[in-house]
């Protein structure tokens, strides 16, 4: 296949991909909501890139040393086109399985001896791959890859020239079975598409006895099949009641000093933010305005902002997103008037599920913020 011809096929399968996830992406709200479905779909990818292949030059030399030439001259070409097409399943958040098809493009070689000789090679490399994918979150939406398998290759090796070595067999193929590595990250653009930048070895014999490898260096598009079609139930911010406040009881003489009261409010992160963000969207700000308005009339002791996660990603990481959402929450209330020593922030990561997060529902309400005030309502004279 021309390298023409493997760019215009990917391109025909990476617009597809695209396709389809924008008409799923109209379809439902973007985010990270299916983690089952996620870990354990089936997805199709492919891949291209520039593969590198080492040609044994001192062995080619020495051949041709053998047979009483001198070598006068010697040229290589390395580097090709490489792609690969690929099916795998997942088989939980950290391991899948994938098969695929690759092709290393052509590598060769051009010599001249003494006495006008010429011998010229070419090494082609492709077949088919089965391995097994560890996938280490570094955050929700960043990945650590590392693979280990086989492949099973077949080499085609073509010589041409008036220097053929004694060997009037000028094409020459074979077949074999070899073990492969790969490491590289991949980013989630959503829980169905993602994009991978790789480099994999290959281990290779050609069919002339020379044993190497070849490298690929890649970049692919993954896309995971049967996306649900359902959306997250929207868990609201309850900010229109009123806080309940302890009002002081009527008095006759001269009234008691008021008791400080306590008011938490529950936002969903939804509501706040955006998925796997820390800056207040602007309807957030809304539902923070509000509950502000709700306040007039109180004396502000404190207000502590409490940041949560559902189960999904690294716990480390979730842990640090809930404090950068309380931290948000914070300054956005200093903003607003209140005093910077009176707001306390924490971040509780999942620690703390109010839901089970086994559902879609546990876990759009385990992703929230807490606002709790403390104060003392005003006495009116």
């Amino acid at each position: 296949m021309t390298i023409a011809h493997t760019l215009g096929a990917l391109s025909v399968m990476t617009g597809a991909l695209l396709a389809a996830q924008a008409a799923q992406a109209q379809a439902q709200d973007n985010t990270f909501i299916n983690p089952d479905w996620a870990n354990s779909a089936w997805y199709l990818g492919a891949g291209v890139g520039q593969s590198r292949a080492t040609i044994d030059e001192p062995r080619l030399r020495a051949s041709l040393a053998a047979n009483g030439e001198t070598v006068t001259g010697f040229s290589k070409d390395q580097r090709d086109t490489g792609y690969k097409l690929f099916v795998g399943r997942q088989l939980n958040q950290y391991f899948a399985v994938e098969a695929g098809y690759f092709d290393l493009g052509k590598f060769d070689f051009r010599s001249t001896t003494s006495g006008n000789g010429v011998l010229n090679g070419q090494a082609a490399f492709r077949g088919v791959n089965l391995d097994l994918l560890g996938q280490l979150p570094l955050s929700q939406r960043l990945f650590l890859l590392g693979r280990v398998g086989m492949h099973y290759t077949k080499t085609n090796t073509e010589f041409s020239g008036n220097r053929l070595l004694g060997s009037t067999n000028t094409h020459a193929s074979e077949r074999k079975l070899n073990a492969k590595l790969g490491l590289g990250l991949e980013y989630k653009f959503s829980e169905a598409l993602a994009l991978r930048g790789e480099v994999e070895r290959y281990r290779l014999n050609d069919a002339v006895g020379n044993r190497g490898d070849a490298d690929l260096y890649s970049v692919s598009l993954v896309y995971k099949l049967g996306r649900p079609a359902s959306a997250t139930p929207a868990y609201q911010p309850a900010p229109e009641a009123a806080p309940v406040v302890a009002m002081p009881a009527p008095v006759i003489v001269a009234p008691p000093a008021p008791a400080p009261v306590s008011e938490k409010v529950s936002f969903a992160s939804e509501a706040l933010f955006d998925f796997d963000q820390s800056a207040l969207k602007p309807q957030g700000k809304a539902a923070l305005d509000q509950l502000l308005g709700q306040l007039t009339g109180m004396d502000l002791e404190v207000i502590v902002t409490v940041g949560h996660t559902d189960a999904v990603g690294p716990d480390t990481y979730n842990q640090k997103l809930s404090l950068r959402r309380a931290e948000a929450v914070k300054a956005y209330l200093v903003t607003q008037g209140v005093e910077t020593n009176r707001v306390y922030t924490e971040g509780k990561g999942e620690t703390q599920p109010v839901a089970d997060n086994t559902s879609a529902a546990g876990r759009a309400q385990n992703r929230r913020v807490t606002v709790e005030v403390v104060g003392t309502k005003k006495v009116m004279r």
